[in-house]
Order: structure tokens, then C-alpha cells, then sequence
């Protein structure tokens, strides 16, 4: 029986879901805690996304992150959207089986304006495992240099598709940092599978179950346009899932989140999330935490960037950005009278200063 909620509550509950002080059994959760409840977190924008992590990570540094990944722990893939996340590698897997085929499929006519064809791209991933094989790894720069060598152009559009592919057909993924951002690998080499790949039906049941862990209270169609499951395969994975889940209607609609969900006791007021946060970006409808009114200061309808965003009390109340050669944050409420007191997110930008500089 779903239980009628405010739209307050949802929101409280929601905060709870993307910034948990605790994992379940009481402990501080760390970077991997973090990326396996969100089950994928986006990552196109790299220095953003170390940050994504690390605000949900209390006392984080950036070099922390970067460990993680250096470890293997984490990777950086397409496991959904065809778009870049960080996923644990185990669920890469599995993610992929689901999602793979269909946004390979959605790219045939792209794949083919740039004359990449199935002997090409094969041609490509055979280069790949030469040129990676014993646990090498390449800076994207020099992965396309190899290519052109071997004779496959990567020029203009082609070499960002072959890694995609690449990617998408779980030969490659980001892996170790270099520079500023990451090197490739071989997935298989990097992080070595571990255990029985999951059926389809439970691979089903694990998605919906990690979305609404993680971004819940959150509806079913929210889920369809993340993770971009027909609707078929979203209903046939709630239905296996919902035993695990608590079950809200607001305004007419139904929302899930994880059975043992509850608010945070002492939830911290300001936040300062980055560009592509999953708690705004994570939603076909944002209107909870995005009001409509200023949805076009955040998202940039032109380019589909999402812009750094100040939350105050679980609701987008202005944006922000990296003050000029230095590590702190220069604010910008979408109106002045929204914030009382911008003392409200002093903690949020120590935070984010120490995350960078510790």
C-alpha cells in the first residue's frame, strides 16, 4: 500500500538517499561507498565529478578520490546513456549486458557518417589489446597516436566514437589517473571480473533496486529516462525489486525509494554541488529541486551543460563557480532575497576549499 507524503518529506528523504552521513551498518561511508548506492554517478566533466564524490565523502581530499580510482576500485565507462559515469567495475558489467547493445544500435547512423565500420572498430579494439595488454596504459592522446599508426584514422570525431565503442563493448575503460584527467586500460586486465555474471532478471532487479537506492524517492519514469531501459524492462525490474522497496505517492504520482530510508537527524543546510550532480541532473522531472522558473540558469539548453548549483534546504537556490586562481567558491543566488544568510554555505565552500587543496 503506498503511503501518501509531503512534498517536504520527499525531499528530506531524498537528501538522505544522495548525501547519508552513514552507510547501513553505522560506518563513514568513503568513495566506493558512495558510488555503489548511487550505482552510477556522472563523470563527463572529470574535476567535477572527482567532486560529485568527494561532497558526499565528509573530510575527502581530491587525492583521496583519485585513489580510489587508482585502485580499480571504481572506473569510468558508459555503463549508461552512452554517457560518462564512474560505476564500480562489477556492475559495469552487468549495466552494459542491459544497456550496450541498445546505444550501439542508437549509433549506427553516427558510426557510419564517420565511416567506422563493424571491420574498422573491430580493427581498432585489436590495436587496443596489443597496444594495452600486460596492464599498459595510455593517455587518450596517445591511444589515438597508436591508432593512426596502425593505420586508423582518429581524426576529427572518430577517435572520441572508437573509444566509445570500445568502451560500450567492455574492451576499455578509464582507469588510473594521468594529469589531470585518466588513462585507458583494458577493462579485463584493470579490473578483472569477479564471480557469475547475473541473469538478465536479476541484472534487472539490481538496477532498480541501485537506482532507488540511491536517487529515490524517485518514479519509475525518472528511472526509464536514466537509465534508458525500455519500459518493459524498468516495470519487469521494479516488479522483481519491490519487496526491497517502500512505496509514496505525492501529487498523484508514485514514487520508490529503499525500504529503510530515512531523514538525516542533522542534514547540512547549504550544499555546493557540482556541475552534473545526480541529485539534480538524476531526474526526468527536476521541478522537486530545480524549481521551473530558474531551470534554465542550470541547465544550458544550447550546449546541455549543467552548471554548478547551490542547494539550500534540498532546493536549487543559485549557482556557483571555482573562484579564478584560487580553491575557493564565488556564489550567485538566482535572486538575493532567496538566501538570508550566504553565511548558510560557509561550511559547503571550507569544504570544497579542503577537498581541493588538502
Amino acid at each position: 500500500m503506498a503511503a501518501p507524503i509531503t512534498r517536504d518529506h520527499l525531499v528530506q528523504l531524498r537528501l538522505a538517499s544522495h548525501f547519508s552521513a552513514t552507510n547501513d551498518d553505522g560506518s563513514a561511508p568513503g568513495a566506493v561507498d558512495v558510488v555503489s548506492r548511487l550505482l552510477a554517478v556522472q563523470a563527463q566533466e572529470f574535476g567535477q565529478a572527482l567532486w560529485a564524490v568527494g561532497l558526499r565523502v565528509p573530510g575527502s581530499s581530491r587525492e583521496d578520490i583519485l585513489a580510489v580510482l587508482d585502485s580499480a576500485e571504481v572506473v569510468r565507462s558508459y555503463p549508461i546513456r552512452g554517457t560518462l559515469h564512474f560505476v564500480r567495475p562489477a556492475d559495469l558489467r552487468w549495466m552494459l549486458s542491459l544497456t550496450g547493445e541498445r546505444m550501439l544500435r542508437s549509433a549506427t547512423r553516427r558510426l557510419g557518417e564517420l565511416e567506422l565500420d563493424q571491420r574498422t572498430l573491430e580493427g581498432a579494439g585489436d590495436v587496443a589489446r596489443e597496444a594495452l595488454a600486460g596492464g599498459l596504459e595510455l593517455p587518450r592522446d596517445e591511444f589515438l597516436e597508436t591508432l593512426d599508426r596502425a593505420g586508423i584514422s582518429p581524426a576529427g570525431q572518430r577517435g572520441y566514437h572508437i573509444i566509445w565503442y570500445l568502451a560500450h563493448t567492455q574492451v576499455v575503460c578509464w582507469g588510473p589517473p594521468a594529469g589531470s584527467q585518466q588513462a585507458l586500460v583494458l577493462l579485463d586486465e584493470w579490473a578483472p571480473s569477479e564471480g557469475l555474471k547475473p541473469d538478465r532478471d536479476e541484472a534487472l532487479r539490481r538496477f532498480v533496486l541501485g537506482y532507488f537506492t540511491g536517487h529515490g524517492p524517485a518514479t519509475l519514469h525518472d528511472f526509464v529516462w536514466w537509465s534508458k531501459l525500455t519500459v518493459a524492462d524498468a516495470k519487469q525490474g521494479l516488479a522483481l525489486a519491490r519487496s526491497e522497496l517502500t512505496e509514496y505517492v505525492y501529487d498523484g504520482a508514485t514514487y520508490w525509494a529503499a525500504a529503510e530510508l530515512v531523514p538525516e537527524s542533522s542534514p547540512q543546510r547549504g550544499l555546493l554541488l557540482p556541475g552534473y550532480d545526480e541529485y539534480i541532473l538524476g531526474y526526468q522531472d527536476r521541478a522537486l529541486t530545480l524549481p521551473r522558473e530558474y531551470a534554465a540558469r542550470v541547465m544550458l539548453a544550447k550546449n546541455g551543460v549543467f552548471k554548478p548549483t547551490l542547494v539550500l534546504e534540498g532546493e536549487a537556490v543559485g549557482t556557483w563557480r571555482r573562484s579564478p586562481g584560487n580553491s575557493t567558491a564565488d556564489i550567485s543566488p538566482f535572486l538575493e532575497s532567496d538566501i538570508s544568510d550566504t553565511h548558510v554555505f560557509d561550511v559547503a565552500i571550507a569544504a570544497y576549499e579542503r577537498f581541493l587543496t588538502s
